[in-house]
């Protein structure tokens, strides 16, 4: 790890080497209870300012289209509080040199009222690659923490820790982004509004000095222990009693009342989980209170939301409405939509619907009149999503109270049991039967609409293994989108249609840091077949024998199956055979006109369930299962070439 100071800068990928993603995280405490900060993100081209708007990423616009920068959210931490930024350095645009990481204050506050400020870039596996800390802050606004840029083919890092006193706005205008100066001002003053920066005129400035804080000793973080307790039970039919219980949910109504009060409850209990939900829809980090069944006037009618939330901050007050669904029931637009009209009347910022189902391009799975309800977000979350948030804290990132620790697990064994009706994506329609016929007779064409139905589902199934990835491995798991697929949805899904109609085939990229490269996962509907490949780096060896050996040394227990094939340097096909008949005789692998073997190929073949469920005989389940097999019998086993 670089420890840097102000101004210096330190090598992040070198050149020539695959640049990966990392997270970068701005940290601080606040001992003076005066309110926290929130993050924004520049994409500067080679003339130092944006391409346009969407280069500017803040709490209203919280990643860029491709999914290249996202700004993550806030998470408590022993001591305070730490806002994290995913920067995918291969997925950034070519025009892209300059990635300016900073922060903002609102209400009057300032940096120098905050204390232990500190940025770090970290790794996909979680190692820190180099850390600022920022001593001197002063009567600053806003806050350029560090940046990360182009120079040579190789990324690097340069610790900035320059302040501006004219806050967001400030800022911005230095890289180009015009600020509505009145708008500005508005959000400053709405109290609903959660992170707006503080509008000012001063020009910007140095930092001024500050004393130094004392260091508040962090809390140790608290994760569910690897081993399992010891059993006490006299037989196996015995059950574990259990906080959050499933029984006695007769019908869809009761699974709903019960997830939706099991969250709401969590949330409300466990500062660390209330934190990571609520900082999806741009709330506050404050006080998290949630309530149930509320009741609200409605013409001549009450509606009753699932749930409330509410969030306190600085005598700020950040409200919610909450529609659950679970199972395979659907969101209801006009259900939907008289919460959005209630929440604009009443003055909350957010209507949040929460289902099975996932969002594609961040749109709720519901249609709505968004024209009668302009002020009033309307934000859609998964089960899948919530899942994978317990998930990082039982088994990744902690949380400092061992009781939160326990009650986070029970609340996870809950969503992952059948009868709760909280399983995420489990179902590709009722359009998967037809398309699947159609490509078998050959009468799939290009434009088909339920093609398209498929494609979306495909997105969502992908989306979802990403998550569920992420989780297991405690790495941020990503779709890996090229070309015009990154900025285009519609694009996008018209030539995944197009390849569907001509060659039965639906593919996706996994990008997983730590490993060698991508997974390639890809489902074939003519042969009822699912293959999933990575590209590995020949080591560096002097014979093309020996770097096969040392390839196979590695797959020493990898499914028999595993498909090899050595790619040459100049670029031509090269041999490929089994693993089966490779450790019988590894010079099959060989290239015969003596080749340079620069890197091979792993494929692993497995069956296709022809079911569109997540049951045993579904297709759903037959990709979980393909990809959990590839990454644990053949990929996490692979060591870097030497």
């Amino acid at each position: 790890m670089h420890q840097l100071t102000k101004g210096a800068n330190a090598e992040l990928f070198a050149e020539g080497s695959e640049p990966g993603p990392v997270t970068v995280a701005l940290s601080w405490t606040d001992p003076t209870g005066a309110g926290d900060a929130d993050v924004s993100v520049l994409l500067l081209g080679a003339d130092g300012k944006v391409r346009g708007d969407t280069d500017f990423l803040f709490y209203n616009c919280p990643a860029t289209s491709d999914g290249s920068v996202q700004l993550l959210g806030k998470v408590p931490t022993g001591s305070g509080t730490q806002d994290r930024i995913l920067v995918d350095l291969a997925a950034l645009p070519a025009e892209v040199h300059q990635v300016v990481l900073a922060a903002s204050r609102y209400a009057g506050a300032t940096f120098g009222e905050l204390a232990e400020l500190r940025l770090a870039v970290l790794d996909g596996g979680g190692d820190t690659l180099v850390a600022f800390d920022i001593p001197d802050a002063g009567e600053e606004t806003a806050f350029v923490f560090g940046e990360v840029y182009r120079r040579g083919g190789a990324w690097k890092f340069r610790a900035v820790g320059q302040g501006y006193r004219s806050g967001l706005g400030g800022l911005a205008g230095d890289f180009g982004i015009d600020v509505d100066q009145e708008e500005e001002t508005a959000q400053a003053g709405r109290a609903a509004e959660p992170g707006a920066p503080a509008a000012g005129t001063d020009p910007a400035a140095e930092p001024s000095a500050a004393p130094k804080r004392a260091v508040r000793t962090a809390k140790k973080r608290v994760t569910l222990p690897k081993a399992a307790k010891v059993d006490l039970a006299d037989h196996p039919s015995w059950k574990p009693a259990r906080l959050f219980s499933v029984a006695g949910l007769k019908n869809e109504l009761d699974r709903e009342n019960r997830a939706t009060a099991t969250l709401l409850a969590v949330m409300a209990e466990v500062p660390e989980f209330g934190r990571r939900i609520t900082a999806m829809f741009n709330a506050p980090a404050g006080t998290v209170q949630t309530f149930t069944e509320t009741s609200f006037k409605h013409g001549d009618s009450t509606v009753r939301p699932d749930g409330t939330i509410r969030v306190s901050r600085a005598g700020k007050i950040w409200t919610a409405l909450v529609e659950t669904k679970t199972g395979g029931s659907p969101l209801k637009s006009e259900q939907v939509q008289a919460y959005l009209d209630v929440a604009q009347r009443h003055g909350y910022e957010t209507v949040i619907t929460l289902s099975n189902d996932l969002a594609l391009d961040g749109e709720p799975p519901v249609a709505v009149d968004r024209r009668r309800a302009r002020k009033v977000a309307l934000r859609h979350l998964s089960w899948a999503e919530v899942a994978h948030e317990a998930h990082l804290l039982c088994h990744h990132d902690g949380v400092v109270n061992p009781a939160h620790a326990w009650l986070l697990s029970e609340f996870l064994h809950y969503l992952r049991h059948e009868n709760s009706g909280c399983h995420g994506f489990q179902n590709m329609g009722p359009a998967w039967v037809t398309v699947r016929n159609a490509i078998s007779e050959g009468t799939l064409r290009a434009g088909d609409r339920n093609a398209l139905r498929v494609v979306e589902n495909w997105e969502r199934l992908t989306r979802q293994l990403c998550l569920r990835l992420g989780g297991e491995l405690g790495v941020p798991v990503s779709p890996v989108l090229r070309g015009k697929r990154r900025t285009e949805p519609a694009v996008r899904r018209a030539q995944a249609v197009d390849e569907l109609a001509a060659g039965g085939r639906m593919r996706s990229e996994l990008a997983v840091p730590g490993l060698p490269g991508p997974i390639v996962l890809e489902a074939d509907l003519r042969t009822g077949r699912i293959e999933t490949t990575v590209e590995v780096a020949a080591a560096e060896r002097s014979r093309a024998l020996t770097r096969v050996q040392w390839l196979l040394r590695q797959l020493a227990d990898a499914p028999a199956e595993l498909r090899i094939e050595a790619l040459t340097a100049d670029g031509g096909p090269g041999p490929c055979e089994l693993l089966r008949a490779l450790r019988v005789e590894p010079g099959l692998l060989v290239p015969a006109d003596g080749a340079e073997i620069r890197a091979f190929r792993l494929t692993l073949p497995a069956g296709m369930g022809t079911r569109r469920g997540a049951e045993e005989t579904g297709f759903i389940r037959s990709v979980d299962t393909v990809v959990d097999r590839f990454l644990n019998e053949v990929v996490r086993v692979l060591k870097p070439a030497e």
